[in-house]
């Protein structure tokens, strides 16, 4: 059997496609597991210094979680479905959220359920003009279980979130940009090249000031506003003593671009 979750690497990028596409790359545990340990070994490899996340098949994105798969832990009571399906989610999206290098994931079909809570939880995302999104849990009687209640209202508003929450309707690419689930909508034959542009914009720049960007951004949102500051002065007196913001200082003063070691 392939692997659920493919993994390529090329010009310091990973690309991570989950790969169940008759499954429409339904979010079942080894799925989940599986990206987890991903993560990790692309933390440890100082040559990829960008991820992209997108889907197998002409279909998916990706479903949500396999429910076949977590109504088995349902049926067992409500601690083994918190312990097997809501922490295994919502430890992979806080992952991805909290995640130090970039991540950007190119939503190519379907984004339902924990597909779409992926999309909110990743750094940045581009989605193909045929991509659809919906946050359906209601109509299995229940809420969202990975995230969605908490980022989607951050991202969206209140109101426009609790709409989308409460009546499980779908929504299109142009809506999700519009409510800030997306960053832009592209051709379809246009999505990967899209999302690989969009690295290379980023990896011009300091990986390490990049990770504090991040840090900063996905720290501070849930903070007041006197942490938040605070955190940011933390992360720029992290990179005082780093060769990258020297080498940026310098190569602004004397008008060149900069070559960054990245350590």
């Amino acid at each position: 059997m392939p692997d659920p979750v493919l993994m390529q690497v090329k010009d310091n990028i990973a690309l991570l496609t989950l790969n169940r596409p008759r499954k429409l790359n339904a979010l079942n545990y080894e799925v989940i597991d599986l990206m987890m340990a991903l993560l990790e070994r692309i933390e440890d490899d100082d040559t990829i210094r960008a991820v992209i996340l997108t889907g197998a098949g002409e279909r998916a994105f990706s479903a949500g979680g396999d429910i076949h798969e977590f109504s088995q832990s349902v049926s067992q009571g409500a601690r083994i479905a918190d312990k097997e399906f809501v922490r295994r989610g919502q430890a992979m999206t806080a992952r991805l959220e909290a995640y130090r290098k970039p991540i950007i994931a190119a939503v190519n079909g379907i984004a339902y359920g924990g597909g779409c809570e992926i999309t909110e939880a990743v750094h940045l995302a581009v989605a193909s003009e045929r991509a659809i999104f919906a946050k359906p849990e209601i109509n299995l009687g229940m809420p969202p279980t990975f995230g969605g209640t908490q980022r989607l209202p951050r991202l969206a508003g209140r109101k426009r979130a609790l709409e989308l929450l409460l009546t499980g309707d779908t929504f299109s690419p142009q809506r999700a940009c519009e409510l800030g689930l997306v960053n832009k909508v592209v051709p379809h034959e246009d999505l990967l090249p899209a999302a690989h542009e969009m690295a290379g914009r980023i990896l011009r720049h300091s990986p390490i000031a990049v990770a504090g960007i991040i840090s900063a951004v996905t720290r501070g949102l849930n903070v007041t506003i006197a942490e938040g500051l605070q955190i940011e002065s933390e992360q720029f007196a992290r990179l005082v003593p780093t060769r990258d913001i020297r080498e940026g200082l310098d190569a602004w003063i004397e008008r060149r671009p900069p070559v960054y070691a990245g350590r």
